[in-house]
């Protein structure tokens, strides 16, 4: 008896292998390709398919078992060229994951980008800024101003306020140094996402659907700090946790803060860095057309 079922199990184990592994595949891909625009095309060609194949089967109708079968081949390649935009943006993901990732942001410049975000929550001047890593992102660069400047806490300030020229769009960088601003990022088009999501927050997912950049979102209304990564959106940071996460994200590590010679002495006034605007008319500024 203890032969046999040995004996079973060798014999089955491959199958076992193989179930397990498209099994795998499924719910993966279903979670992947739930709530995107080819969702329902999907299933309503999976719907088809199965309706035909079942009927064709009970009825023994064989011509349109022959069409069904014969037109699996070209369903295939049809389905390639209708989720062409869903594939892509997973074959990216899957090379953009930090194993295989070449890109890595200096201290420095992670320390600058998490105080230039801190200052731009506490003033509430919304704010959208993709850092590129290893997929290039100079298309939608394309949209906006070239500046090829070095990255700056004032220079955010700047381009940020909203009575400036180049506040309405969002800000590249790329190798520690900003690229182009007020640049138009494609906005995601998800169902799943939560209805409060502004154009600004919607437009930081996109660009991390379309590449393996990191976005940072800052919301003029609340000054709410938000991070999309990987298709993903994460919100509610408090500074000091957005200076964490951001440097996990593109660090890889902890962030550990050099101290200052005033905290060194103890004299440190936190309540000090939102006391004082940028400009003594912020109160009257205009409604950004981008706000969330």
């Amino acid at each position: 008896m203890l032969q046999e079922a040995i004996s079973i199990w060798l014999r089955s184990w491959r199958s076992l292998i193989e179930i397990l592994l498209l099994s795998v595949i499924l719910y993966y891909g279903y979670l992947y390709f739930r709530g995107t625009r080819g969702a329902k095309v999907l299933t309503g060609l999976a719907i088809i398919f199965l309706t035909l194949t079942l009927i064709s089967t009970l009825l023994n109708l064989v011509v349109i078992g022959w069409i069904v079968r014969s037109f699996s081949v070209f369903l295939a390649i049809a389905l390639v060229v209708i989720f062409q935009p869903e594939l892509r943006r997973a074959l990216a993901e899957l090379g953009g994951h930090p194993i295989f990732s070449l890109t890595s942001e200096k201290r420095e410049t992670v320390h600058d980008l998490a105080e230039a975000v801190t200052q731009l929550a506490n003033k509430q001047f919304g704010a959208l800024i993709a850092i590129e890593r290893d997929t290039s992102i100079r298309v939608y660069e394309e949209t906006g101003v070239t500046m090829d400047a070095g990255f700056s806490i004032e220079l955010m300030l700047s381009i940020f306020h909203p009575k400036s020229a180049l506040h309405d769009g969002g800000v590249i960088m790329r190798n520690g140094r900003v690229a182009a601003a007020a640049c138009i990022f494609p906005v995601s088009q998800r169902e799943t996402l939560d209805r409060d999501l502004g154009l600004r927050h919607r437009a930081g997912l996109g660009i991390t659907e379309e590449s393996d950049a990191v976005a940072v979102v800052v919301s003029e209304e609340t000054g709410a700090i938000s991070i999309c990564h990987r298709r993903r959106i994460e919100r509610g940071f408090t500074p000091e946790k957005f200076r964490q996460r951001i440097s996990e994200i593109l660090l890889n590590q902890a962030y550990e803060e050099e101290p200052s010679a005033e905290q060194l002495a103890g004299e440190v006034d936190l309540g000090a860095a939102g006391d004082h605007p940028l400009v003594p008319d912020q109160e009257e500024r205009r409604d950004d057309r981008i706000a969330v």
